[in-house]
């Protein structure tokens, strides 16, 4: 199932674009933990892309995994962790799937990603578990202002994410029944239709079940939180010479099954 944010109700989507609203739930989230059986449904309804809203738009903690497939990590000359590397994106920089992007820097970069969404909170979950503890999957986009992310060394990755509008997601929530064998989606990333990132989800190096065990051991997980599972190679810090968003630039990013962002960027 698709459910998407439309006028802050979750909807269910069809496959002809239209669209019945869940009237029984006020949030994607419960409304994928209810399951459908549970629903009550409105009438079907056309909707557009530009009413799309960000399915979770609130989160209370959005976490986000670097260097989670290894010819990415090789391309920004980073070392594979050991164990997953974390950072956060601040839940203000969460935006729609249709959203205009104002690039702070003139080093603004993307990083389309796998986004999981937590549906059953809690603490010490195990990999084996933690599919349970899923609502569904998302597209998100990590945008990045690299010179205040490297402005140090060590980088400092969190504030030179979490600029506005900088954690893109939508454009609904697939739930992991319609989502399938994830290692068989692939991410696609476009800039004016010139792809720059096409990789299958399979050569990430931590599983989402694997990154979601690893975070209950330290923190408590929320329903509705927000874990960015990693970009593949193809960033634009990673180009010889590299290339950055402009203004004018339309980016699409996608994943198989899930569905697309499309952003436009504004100086």
């Amino acid at each position: 199932m698709k459910i998407a944010n439309i006028n802050a109700v979750p909807h269910l989507i069809q496959a002809d674009h239209t669209a019945q609203a869940i009237t029984n739930f006020t949030s994607v989230v419960a409304a994928a933990n209810a399951g459908a059986k549970a629903w009550q449904l409105g009438p079907k309804q056309s909707y557009t892309d530009a009413q799309l809203q960000a399915p979770v738009p609130r989160p209370s903690q959005v976490f986000a995994i670097g260097m989670n497939f290894a010819a990415h990590s090789q391309e920004i000359n980073l070392a594979l962790p050991k164990t997953p590397s974390i950072f956060t994106k601040f839940p203000s920089a969460i935006t729609g799937p249709s959203a205009h992007i104002h690039r702070h820097g003139p080093r603004t970069d993307w990083e389309t990603e796998l986004v999981a969404v937590i549906g059953v909170g809690g603490r010490d979950i195990s990999e084996a578990e933690a599919d349970a503890h899923i609502a569904g999957y998302m597209v998100g986009e990590d945008l990045s202002d690299r010179d205040v992310q490297f402005a140090n060394d060590p980088a400092q990755f969190s504030l030179g994410k979490s600029f506005a509008n900088f954690a893109p997601i939508g454009p609904w929530l697939t739930t992991p029944d319609e989502a399938g064998e994830l290692g068989k989606l692939e991410i696609t990333t476009t800039v004016d239709q010139q792809v720059m990132q096409h990789a299958p989800l399979s050569q990430m190096v931590f599983t989402p079940q694997a990154l979601i065990a690893y975070l209950s051991t330290i923190v408590a997980l929320q329903p509705g939180d927000l874990v960015f599972t990693g970009t593949p190679v193809g960033t634009g810090v990673g180009h010889q010479p590299p290339i950055f968003l402009q203004a004018g630039d339309r980016l699409i990013g996608e994943i198989t099954g899930l569905g697309r962002l499309e952003l436009t960027i504004d100086d």
